[in-house]
């Protein structure tokens, strides 16, 4: 493990790139439990974003030394050693690629790239750098209530699941007026399919084991065109328009059934047009012995049920989640029962277990906590993607061993 400062830095200072941000702020700040108590020292360099206001209103948020215009300035800073990469997923190839050749560890936002081709060819350089840590972010897996319900899963406590039943549904582009953006561009599959049900699928095979086939896509489009924007836009934010519009061409919802690799069945639904769940993923898990439940609504508990109880009284019951749960203890600054987190926690525990794998070396975790998911891993998740898409035609498709 390396004993000097490990310089950091965030391509991309939208939405999810703050989080990236700030995550790498608090993460040395995690001791104990499962993170370990030996991360080296970390040293905030760089954020970058091509529109420039918004690089050096983050870096001045929280506390980087500079802000940067171009993801080489980045790239050819001798300060920076790991590096966030969150933006629009058509920029994600060329900046991972040019990283990994500039010598840099990598954390690449999920959907990995626009085409599995595109994926294939990064992880190939990944390859070709076997010593640097090239990742994908996947940042539900880093959910105490979603880990402890894994961890009764795996022990065998609940039995073999049965069926997995996943959803995400968010409101984002429930208002037609909302601008036109990079997430309403492409094919069926890159909307709401890639920006959020990749999240949702990798939380079933996070659950339950890998896919094995998809098959009854259905996809659909409520809103065809949008106006386009006068400026930039930030995430899901709404901006003002022109009078000029642009096609949209992905799906604003799509549902599809899977089977697993181990028999279990898998149904899933995902919309960026629900009205009033701005964040609404979750899911429910029918076992042999029992079932559990999350919704991200509520992200400090979980339901349970199995056998355990008599039958007059035995049934779901509510879990709060607490420091005997996965990355509490030593995760939160006040890591006691029911004190409560969110999502942008996730973001820290998973900057940390990045960090982590980066000071002691590639595929090594430090402590308890798990590294974070490979760049193939992110290439699995779109051929599931891809596989979903091509299964809207009728047939059933086979998900692709790696």
């Amino acid at each position: 493990m390396t004993s000097s400062p490990l310089g950091v830095a965030v391509i991309g200072a939208g939405m999810a790139g703050r989080a990236h941000i700030a995550g790498y702020r608090t993460a040395s700040t995690l001791a104990g439990g499962p993170f370990g108590d030996d991360l080296t020292e970390v040293r905030l360099v760089a954020v970058a974003d091509a529109h420039e206001p918004f690089a050096v209103a983050a870096a001045r948020r929280y506390g980087y030394e500079r802000a940067e215009t171009t993801w080489q300035a980045v790239a050819e800073n001798e300060d920076v050693h790991a590096v966030s990469v969150v933006v629009a997923n058509h920029l994600h190839r060329e900046i991972v690629e040019g990283l990994l050749a500039a010598g840099k560890h990598v954390l690449c936002e999920k959907p990995l790239a626009p085409s599995v081709a595109d994926a294939e060819a990064m992880v190939a350089a990944s390859d070709a750098h076997p010593d640097q840590v090239a990742a994908v972010g996947f940042t539900f897996r880093r959910s105490p209530a979603i880990t402890a319900i894994r961890e009764q899963l795996t022990n065998g406590h609940l039995g073999a699941v049965r069926h997995f039943n996943g959803h995400y549904w968010c409101d984002y582009a429930t208002n037609p007026d909302a601008p036109m953006s990079w997430r309403y561009e492409g094919g069926p599959g890159s909307g709401a399919l890639a920006d959020i049900g990749s999240h949702v699928i990798d939380l079933g095979e996070f659950l339950c084991g890998p896919l094995e086939s998809v098959r009854g896509t259905v996809f659909s489009t409520v809103t065809t065109r949008r106006p386009k924007p006068s400026g930039v836009v930030v995430g899901h934010a709404l901006a003002e328009v022109t009078e000029e519009f642009g096609e949209v061409g992905n799906e604003d919802l799509v549902t599809f059934t899977a089977t697993f690799a181990s028999g279990a069945t898998g149904t899933f639904s995902v919309s960026r047009i629900a009205h009033g769940l701005p964040n609404g993923l979750g899911f429910e898990i029918f076992t042999e012995n029992g079932a559990a439940s999350f919704d991200l609504n509520r992200t400090g508990e979980f339901r349970i049920a199995d056998s355990t109880a008599p039958g007059v009284v035995n049934g779901y019951r509510d879990v709060l989640v607490g420091p005997a749960h996965p990355y509490v203890a030593g995760g939160l600054a006040m890591d006691f029962p029911s004190v409560g987190h969110g999502q942008n926690d996730f973001f820290v525990f998973q900057c940390r277990a990045f960090l982590n794998e980066v000071a002691g070396g590639v595929g090594t975790p430090i402590g308890d906590l798990p590294v974070v998911p490979p760049l193939r891993h992110g290439l699995h998740n779109l051929r599931v993607i891809d596989a979903v898409t091509r299964a809207a035609a009728g047939s059933v498709e086979t998900v692709p061993a790696d």
